[in-house]
């Protein structure tokens, strides 16, 4: 079992639902926020080892907004971002310079968010 913490920031009920069971199954500990400010919140209380955030929630920017106070925060825990326009975002903009370090695009593929979550906390 893992004892790696992972924040996933998203206000669909559905999308937390499926990728904390994804990484639940793989021994992760999960924990969810449903909008920006309360995952800050948690960010800041449970000092997670690696942070998803979509980037459309409550506001167009709410996930740049998010990744750019989490920046504030601590510069080092990875920060990737989970949208349904990921790959469109990253081919158009450096998410770098957003805060992020890397995009898992929605639908996420389990396979694939295993394999990028493990490779980022390796890190």
């Amino acid at each position: 079992m893992s004892d790696k913490k992972i924040l996933v920031i998203d206000d669909d009920p559905d999308i937390l639902e499926s990728i904390s069971a994804i990484l639940s199954s793989e021994g992760f500990s999960v924990v969810t926020a449903m909008d920006g400010k309360e995952g800050i919140d948690k960010f800041k209380s449970v000092k997670p080892d690696l942070v998803l955030c979509d980037m459309m929630m409550e506001r167009v920017d709410a996930g740049t907004k998010v990744a750019e106070l989490i920046r504030k925060e601590d510069s080092k825990t990875p920060v990737y971002l989970l949208s349904s326009i990921g790959n469109a975002t990253a081919s158009n903009v450096n998410i770098n310079s957003l805060g992020f370090n890397g995009v898992l695009q929605k639908p996420v593929d389990p396979d694939l968010l295993i394999s990028q979550v493990k490779k980022a906390l390796s890190r």
